[in-house]
This record gives C-alpha cells, sequence and structure tokens, in this order.
C-alpha cells in the first residue's frame, strides 16, 4: 500500500511538474517548444501538429534555383527560427490517429500556421481546412518559399510521388543555359518584365516559352519586343 501510494505521489508531482513548465489548462499549452518539423513543435513529451497546414517532411528533396533542396529541414529551420526562444500558447481543436494534438498556435497574437503558409514553409491542408487558402495563394504568386522551385504536395510525397532529383537532370539544367541570358517573364497580371543577372529575382524567374515567355540577348531587344526592366 506504502508504495501505491509512494507512485500516486511520485506521478502528481509529475504532472504538477509539466503543468509548472508548459502552462496546462484544459485543451491548452503554453510555453516555449521544441520543434519537431515543420508541422509539428513538442511540449515536454506531447507532440502538437500544427492545424490547416502540411509542410514538407523532414527527409523531402525539393529543387530550386536548378539545384535539389532539403525543403523538409528548410521548413524545420524557418519554424525554429520563427519562434526562436518565444513563448507560444495551442489550443487543441482535436487529436489525430496518432494521439498528437491538432491545435491552433500563436507566438504572441501572430497565427503560426498562418505564417509559414504565407512564407511558403507549408502549405494549406485543405482537405481538413481551408483557414489558410488565402495565405497560400499569395505565397504562390510571390514565388515564396517552396513556390519558388518545383516540389512534390507532402501529402502526395508520403504516398511515394518524387520529383526527378538523377544526375542525368542536374547536369541537364547545369547546361541548358541560353546563348541569350535575359529572361522575359509575364506576371501573373499579364505584365511584361524582363530580368538580367543582376535582378535580385533572376534565379527564381523561370521561363515558360508555352506561354509568350522568352529569351533576349540585349536589354534593348527586350524593351523594343515590348518587356521593361524590374524595379528595385
Amino acid at each position: 500500500m506504502r508504495h501505491l501510494r509512494s507512485a500516486r505521489v511520485s506521478l502528481l508531482a509529475l504532472v504538477l511538474s509539466v503543468a509548472t513548465c508548459f502552462g496546462v489548462a484544459a485543451g491548452e499549452f503554453t510555453g516555449i517548444p521544441i520543434v519537431v518539423d515543420g508541422d509539428t513543435i513538442r511540449f515536454g513529451d506531447t507532440r502538437v501538429r500544427i492545424y490547416g497546414i502540411d509542410a514538407p517532411e523532414s527527409g523531402q528533396q525539393c529543387w530550386v534555383e536548378d539545384a535539389p533542396v532539403n525543403c523538409g529541414l528548410r521548413a524545420r529551420s524557418a519554424l525554429e527560427k520563427f519562434i526562436s526562444d518565444n513563448y507560444v500558447r495551442c489550443y487543441m481543436i482535436e487529436t489525430d490517429r496518432y494521439g498528437r494534438w491538432i491545435a491552433r498556435c500563436l507566438k504572441s497574437d501572430e497565427d503560426i500556421g498562418a505564417w509559414m503558409v504565407r512564407e511558403g514553409h507549408a502549405v494549406a491542408y485543405q482537405k481538413y481546412a481551408d483557414d489558410y487558402v488565402a495565405e497560400e495563394r499569395k505565397a504562390r504568386q510571390e514565388r515564396l518559399g517552396l513556390w519558388e522551385g518545383e516540389f512534390v504536395m507532402p501529402w502526395d510525397w508520403r504516398r511515394g510521388k518524387r520529383l526527378d532529383m538523377s544526375a542525368s537532370r542536374v547536369n541537364q539544367d547545369a547546361g541548358a543555359a541560353k546563348p541569350c541570358s535575359i529572361k522575359g517573364n509575364i506576371s501573373g497580371s499579364g505584365e511584361k518584365i524582363y530580368h538580367t543577372t543582376a535582378s535580385p529575382w533572376y534565379a527564381r524567374t523561370k521561363i515558360n516559352e508555352g506561354k509568350g515567355e522568352r529569351w533576349f540577348c540585349s536589354e534593348e531587344e527586350a524593351v523594343q519586343a515590348g518587356w521593361r526592366a524590374p524595379n528595385f
């Protein structure tokens, strides 16, 4: 009986310790979490999946600026830098099949899920929520994060879909430089803007000749064809 009482006291002490460290309340966690990946954080032993978003998996490769990049690690790093040593408050919405909390999490008053999607480090998980569709649209239009290159949606990647990351593609893209290096891009609004190698957007600008975009050999040629220089 004495051993049972001792065990209960130890368990109560553990619960009180966790509550003190992380500000545990009914359906709520507050504290400085550890980042697990781009859409999951941890308070002690409790994992919390950020509501409404899906980030690349830790081993997921994407294609950015003509080179393979571990976009899963990039997403985790972005979340770590954003949270830093700040307190985070999470409000549980439900639990998933793995027993993890699904929660809306805030740093101060800023929605962490919204920030991750708006900066292009994650996508809106529209199968379960449509809260961050507008943020995703903005990131896509501005070619931020994942949207500056090619990637497989995280849910498709988990099902086995992969980009071609073979050496042949790397060599092909590396050798695909055009003799005329000025990129004539057409924006989402239809505006024709050319980018020289001095443009801060040169590397992330992709040319799709199928929609009328083209390469130019000189700025004069681009201007005569109806393109203008970017503002920077």
